[in-house]
């Protein structure tokens, strides 16, 4: 068997540019998995770009991660706040939610996965933008 260099450099530029961990290709009696590992004890990573948002994003969840109570990502996945393009939002920041309310919508797989939240309080911050990938644990919104 002839391994494929530009195929698995391909599906390595397809992690950095989809943020992803993990790509798997399989073709016939073949398979490829890429992965990359640079998930820290806290699954936050460092912030690599400065202008990038979403690693704003990350920086201030370190930041506000001891001043509220976050809820986290179950799955790998694409967020979203509303249940459909022009619907209202499930949560805005100063909206009052109790444990077990929708807070957000991760797509896995063409599933809509409903997130509830792990408890009762305010929106302090949502952490994600809409249509932007997750990760498994990462802080979606924190509460006070």
């Amino acid at each position: 068997m002839k391994i494929d260099k530009k195929l698995i450099k391909e599906l390595s530029e397809y992690l950095d540019e989809f943020k992803l961990t993990e790509i798997e290709f399989t073709e016939k009696d073949t398979k490829i998995k890429v992965s990359k590992n640079n998930v820290s004890i806290n699954n936050q990573t460092a912030p690599t770009i400065q202008n990038n948002p979403s690693t704003k994003d990350e920086t201030l969840n370190t930041i506000n991660a001891n001043s509220g109570k976050e809820v986290k990502s179950p799955i790998i996945g694409t967020a979203y706040h509303a249940p459909e393009p022009g619907a209202k939002k499930f949560v805005e920041v100063g909206k009052k939610i109790r444990k077990g309310d929708t807070v957000m919508i991760v797509e896995a797989m063409k599933t809509m996965n409903h997130v509830p939240s792990t408890s009762d309080g305010v929106v302090k911050e949502i952490c994600v933008d809409d249509g932007q990938p997750v990760e498994f644990g990462q802080t979606i919104i924190i509460l006070e």
